[in-house]
């Protein structure tokens, strides 16, 4: 990942105008939006009535008042204008609802699907609990903006310039008194709430750490009870999350501090206007009443101040998540990343020819993988790619999946450039089962389907019947509907396996691969996996990466790769009497030990 998480977000013009954009996603409930900005405003007026009642109410009980205004009528204006008041409040927070949870349902869904539609270097180079934290707290994020911060922020900011407004109406003498002490506050609270920011940013990166732990240690329970570690990850994630507790303790010892200024100084302020306004009572310049409501506004435009210290921290947090979220949004996706590649597909036969690959990942640009790679795969024919981890096998298959770009040398099938074809369409003719089958958590059915989720029950049937899946699936009381757990947990190794093969079989892919399809099953679960794998490849151009030797006796050719090249290429009685021959070695060392 790139230093975005840590990153301190600042509201510099061009943060603001990026911040901005994310807006777009709310355009389609712009006049709930309007709506609710003019409920705002409405009832953010409304309410800088009601000092000016109480005010009234006192001068008026007094008998300061020279109308014939008595209480009664003063309380039923107060009642209807509170009734006025919770219905313009209701309906502005059902408007600002509806902006809120649909916008940002909006986003998450645009994130996701950028998310899944980003080339798979975006994902060797994150962490998936930082791409998690994103898609949850990041959009909270913004949820809350559109939901309460935004709103309260443009409510405070109206009280605030409305309540000066009225007190320079009703007495610019005590409101001049009263502004002067605004410089000091004002400027106290930027200083403070810029070190409150640090560290709330500091905690965020800190937190989404703890997460990422946790995220991989839940994706990895079976290791960490298989090597007894639950000890070990349990004081990892404590040291995490005490460094978490330390950060937060600053971070409320900060927001505590920035408290204090911001009460000290304002109840100060406010009792120095108390004790002049009282002076100017005594002086009959002013109305014990308009006293009271001075003080009143006074008080609720000291809350604002306070507030809106509060809530720009949340919009200058809102600011760092948005430019994260778009960040991802801005991303490349595969097909954009392509120069070219616009023709269709369609049903391709297979011809398959790599003409002098060379590759390194991007990760590690410094380690060659492949070094000048050239093999041809005839339409239908079965070929096995052999050799030592991190020979390049898997490479090839990724390469051809267009994962990757080749450094140089080129791909072709059916005698045209990868390149060249729809990414989608092209994609469509392969189907991949890998050693370490991964289920979706949902039912047998929904994990066959994903093959060809418009498949019809016999299709699926039929397809699991191929697999040889059928026999244990017919034993369960649900059957197809049985549910197989976070990542096919309830299934056997074999089990999943045959699930995967049944998916492939109901893909109908021109072109197969399989990655150490049957390495991790034991010798009963092997020979019905690999009877399965035989229906599959039958009339298939079908690639198939495997250690076992004995799985590719059959194969019509066999590429033996060392050091990311091929040095040894022919059927398996040909390599078997190369004297000397890689292949051969390996042969007699498994066919010996078996």
């Amino acid at each position: 990942m790139d230093n975005t998480e840590t990153a301190r977000p600042r509201l510099s013009r061009e943060s603001l105008r990026e911040a901005l954009k994310i807006f777009e996603y709310i355009r389609p409930y712009r006049w709930q939006f309007a709506a609710g900005l003019f409920l705002l405003f409405l009832g953010s007026s409304v309410f800088l009535v009601f000092p000016k009642i109480i005010g009234q109410m006192l001068d008026v009980a007094q008998g300061k008042v020279s109308t014939k205004i008595d209480l009664q009528q003063i309380g039923f204006w107060l009642v209807g204008i509170l009734v006025f008041q919770g219905v313009v409040s209701y309906f502005r927070v059902m408007m600002f609802a509806q902006v809120s949870e649909k916008g940002t349902a909006d986003i998450r869904v645009a994130l996701y699907r950028r998310l899944i539609s980003l080339p798979t270097v975006f994902f060797e180079k994150s962490r998936v609990g930082e791409l998690v934290s994103r898609l949850t707290n990041d959009v909270e994020k913004l949820y809350n903006t559109f939901y309460f911060i935004l709103a309260e922020f443009l409510r405070q900011i109206i009280i605030l310039v409305g309540g000066i407004a009225v007190l320079l109406w009703m007495s610019p003498r005590l409101a001049g008194v009263m502004l002067a002490t605004f410089p000091v506050i004002v400027i106290g609270a930027m200083l403070f709430g810029r070190w409150v920011r640090k560290l709330s940013k500091e905690r965020q990166t800190k937190l989404a750490e703890t997460n990422t732990i946790l995220d991989e240690t839940l994706q990895s329970i079976h290791a960490v009870k298989a090597f007894s570690n639950e000890l070990f990850e349990s004081r990892r994630y404590g040291r995490s999350n005490d460094s978490v507790v330390e950060v937060s303790m600053r971070y409320a010892k900060g927001r505590a501090i920035f408290a204090v200024f911001i009460i000290t100084m304002l109840f100060g302020a406010l009792f120095f206007v108390i004790g002049y306004g009282m002076y100017m009572v005594q002086q009959g310049q002013i109305t014990a009443g308009d006293l009271i409501a001075f003080v009143t506004y006074t008080a609720v435009i000291g809350g604002s101040i306070a507030s809106l210290g509060n809530f720009y921290t949340e919009l200058v947090g809102a600011v760092g998540a948005t430019e994260r979220v778009r960040e991802i949004l801005k991303s490349p996706t595969e097909v954009e990343e392509r120069l070219r590649g616009n023709v269709n597909a369609g049903r391709l036969r297979g011809n398959i020819s790599f003409e002098n690959l060379e590759f390194s990942y991007p990760t590690r640009s410094d380690v060659a993988v492949l070094k000048g790679v050239s093999l041809d795969i005839p339409a239908g024919k079965k070929v096995a790619l052999v050799g030592q981890s991190g020979a390049g096998k898997s490479t090839i298959m990724q390469l051809l999946l267009q994962f990757h770009f080749p450094n140089e040398g080129r791909i072709f099938v059916d005698g045209k450039n990868i390149y060249d074809y729809d990414l989608e369409s092209y994609r469509s003719n392969f189907a991949i089962v890998p050693q370490e089958v991964i289920l979706f958590g949902g039912s047998i059915r929904e994990n066959i389907l994903y093959g060809k989720p418009g498949a019809s029950e016999e299709e699926i049937i039929s397809a699991a019947r191929q697999a040889h899946a059928w026999d244990f699936i017919s034993t369960f009381p649900d059957k197809l509907e049985t549910i197989v757990g976070e990542r096919g947990i309830k299934l056997s190794g074999g089990q999943r396996q045959r699930i995967a093969i049944a998916r492939a079989i109901l893909r109908n892919p021109s072109i197969l691969l399989l990655d150490e399809a049957t390495s991790s099953l034991d010798a009963e679960s092997e020979k019905v996996v690999q009877d399965a794998l035989n229906n599959l490849m039958e009339g298939r151009t079908s690639i198939i990466i495997a250690h076992r030797l004995a799985t590719v006796r059959d194969v019509d050719c066999i590429y033996v790769l060392e050091g990311g090249q091929i040095v040894e290429q022919g059927t398996h009685e040909e390599l078997s009497e190369l004297p000397d021959g890689v292949y051969g070695s390996l042969a007699r060392l498994q066919f010996e030990l078996a």
